[in-house]
């Protein structure tokens, strides 16, 4: 397994995490309901929200959760059913959210595409980054 096959596999096919935008130097962050597939990151929210005009205005977007931190560049793609494979992701991780939200005629999906994703580890109790740099493809790993 390549080190990027790692990378996908360890993060599974999504997990509740924490959304970062900013605009006029005004950072938000809340917690989303994220999927990911095809090396991208998934989430819906409503058109309206600050996140989105933010988005508008910046397309610059971080996620975490756990070990991880993902820097990238975000999307406001259409509504839910009209974004190819988002459904069927969304379905198998929060089939609650597609019943209530996502025929919503303001619900949009987030397409994060990832440009740098960190994670913190340790080994025998020292303490390392890993990074996958996708702008060059790179990966590297350095102790703290």
């Amino acid at each position: 397994m390549n080190i990027y096959e790692r990378l996908w596999k360890d993060m599974s096919s999504g997990a509740i995490m924490v959304l970062s935008t900013c605009a006029d130097n005004k950072v938000t962050s809340r917690s989303m309901s994220v999927v990911l597939y095809g090396g991208k990151f998934y989430c819906q929210t409503n058109r309206d929200y600050l996140k989105c005009r933010q988005i508008d205005r910046n397309p610059n977007a971080a996620l975490c959760f756990g070990k991880y931190s993902i820097e990238g560049r975000c999307s406001i793609l259409g509504r839910p059913y009209d974004v190819p494979g988002f459904i069927p992701a969304m379905e198998r991780s929060y089939p609650d959210a597609v019943k209530r939200w996502s025929m919503l005629p303001e619900e949009c999906v987030l397409e994060i595409t990832p440009t740098v994703i960190r994670s913190w580890i340790y080994e025998n109790d020292v303490p390392y980054t890993e990074t996958w740099d996708f702008s060059d493809n790179t990966f590297r790993k350095e102790r703290q």
